[in-house]
Parts: C-alpha cells; sequence; structure tokens
C-alpha cells in the first residue's frame, strides 16, 4: 500500500497525516482505532493478526529489519 493511500485512510479516519513516514503514521492510525501500535514489529516475519488492514505489509517490512 502506498503512502497517498495510508494518508487517505488516515484523513477518512480522523488522523491528520501531516508529514509523518507511512510506518509512523499508520501505528498512529492503529492506536486511534484503539489497537496497539505494531506495524512493522513483527518478529521473525510472523504475526497472528491475520484480519488486519495492515497485515501484508507490515509483515514485508518487518523481514527487512
Amino acid at each position: 500500500m502506498n503512502l497517498a493511500t495510508v494518508r487517505y485512510i488516515a484523513q477518512n479516519k480522523g488522523v491528520t497525516p501531516g508529514s509523518l513516514c507511512k510506518q509512523d503514521l499508520i501505528r498512529t492510525i492503529q492506536v486511534n482505532e484503539g489497537n496497539v501500535p505494531c506495524f512493522a514489529t513483527a518478529e521473525e516475519g510472523f504475526c497472528k493478526e491475520v484480519e488486519c488492514h495492515w497485515h501484508e505489509d507490515c509483515l514485508r517490512r518487518s523481514r527487512r529489519r
């Protein structure tokens, strides 16, 4: 998912994107939704939250770490 799409999602959820990078913006959205801000922190590329909107992108970024 590209940053423009994440910014659009953020605005629709009442989050002001400002100059946040994609990772920080997604974590801000997660907090706003009442979730743990865990984007891109999956250890060893595994996450049990398979229904998460960010799941696929999260795992891809986690593997790069």
